[in-house]
């Protein structure tokens, strides 16, 4: 599972240009699927069929990024980015384009800042991409306007069972999906891999609108922010803590049936496991839940510190905790629970 990962964060898939870690999933889930095909969003679905309820499993394909908007004529590259600080990207490598051109993002040298310029942080309108161009016209040799940007970053393990990555937001939740394709469960089961998560859930839309599913469990890599100078009731997770069971986010509250039963779940079958805190951001079921009438929707993650940035870090015994949930839950046909409960 973890070499699987390894090889799913090192490729490249910002939000809009997700075609090479779909290229990767498609050849590995087809082995597994009765149906494989992708919708005209780029959302991947790989069907695994059986009688009974129709569950979708979901993780989104695409990581932040940034896009190429100017190359001035210097030879530097002005860039575009959602969803990442700018704060945390000055000195980063980073891969352009089809052809992956090398760069590092730079800025003015702290001893030419002015007390203000030092005193207040760069936006990314402030920032550059340096590709070693001499000046535009040798730039656009190698790169162009509307080239996705995408940071180099590397997997490796370190420290006690802690893995660090670019992209574990959302590659995670993808190795989770492939991994519960491998296993048969008694439920008419949709592995659904979204395109365009970071964006405003886009793919997702059309992805459960196409499904129908009567419940689905959106799986993540969710903030953790246990660090020192942050207060622990602003921690949301705990790295090596347990996967996390969502209850409330910016998108979605989850119903109580769904919550406990992954919560029973959790403590029936000796996973650890703790509450995702705080009602910030969102995932895939934000826009799952909404669909035509309604869909019950479950978040289950793993905890991850520096999410959004050049890297990441998560404990592997919270991806293996991950695991146990999921398959748990869905080899024990909890879903049934969920729906009866809700008249379903």
């Amino acid at each position: 599972m973890f070499g699987r990962l390894k090889e799913l964060t090192e490729l490249n898939g910002v939000s809009g240009n997700e075609g090479e870690v779909r290229k990767y999933i498609r050849e590995y889930v087809k082995q597994y699927a009765d149906e494989v095909w992708t919708d005209s969003m780029g959302n991947l679905f790989a069907h695994k069929k059986a009688n009974g309820r129709k569950i979708m499993i979901c993780g989104h394909m695409d990581e932040v990024g940034m896009m190429v908007t100017r190359i001035r004529d210097d030879g530097l590259i002005s860039y575009a980015a959602a969803g990442i600080d700018p704060r945390v990207v000055v000195g980063k490598r980073v891969a352009v384009g089809k052809d992956k051109v090398m760069g590092v993002i730079g800025s003015k040298a702290i001893h030419l800042q002015s007390r203000s310029e030092f005193e207040s942080s760069y936006k990314h309108s402030q920032l550059f991409i340096d590709i070693g161009a001499k000046d535009k016209a040798d730039a656009l040799k190698y790169v162009n306007i509307g080239d996705y940007i995408t940071f180099t970053t590397k997997y490796e393990e370190f420290g006690d069972g802690l893995i660090k990555a670019k992209a574990l937001d959302d590659r995670i939740g993808c190795c989770m999906v492939m991994e519960m394709l491998k296993n048969s469960y008694d439920c008419d089961l949709y592995a659904v891999f979204t395109v365009q998560e970071e964006l405003g859930l886009r793919g997702a839309r059309s992805a459960a609108f196409a499904v129908e599913p009567e419940l689905a469990l959106i799986l993540e890599g969710t903030t953790a922010n246990d660090m020192a100078e942050v207060q622990g009731h602003q921690w949301v997770t705990r790295v090596g803590k347990g996967v996390a069971i969502t209850f409330m986010d910016r998108g979605t509250i989850t119903r109580p049936a769904m919550f406990d039963e992954l919560k029973n779940c959790a403590l029936e079958n000796n996973v650890i496991w703790q509450i995702r805190q705080g009602n910030s951001g969102g995932t895939d079921a934000g826009r799952i839940h909404l669909t035509k009438g309604g869909c019950v929707t479950g978040g289950i993650s793993v905890p991850c510190r520096y999410i959004h940035s050049a890297v990441s870090v998560a404990a592997k015994s919270d991806i293996e905790n991950m695991y146990k949930l999921v398959d748990s839950f869905l080899k024990e046909k909890r879903f049934e629970k969920v729906l009866s409960v809700l008249g379903q």
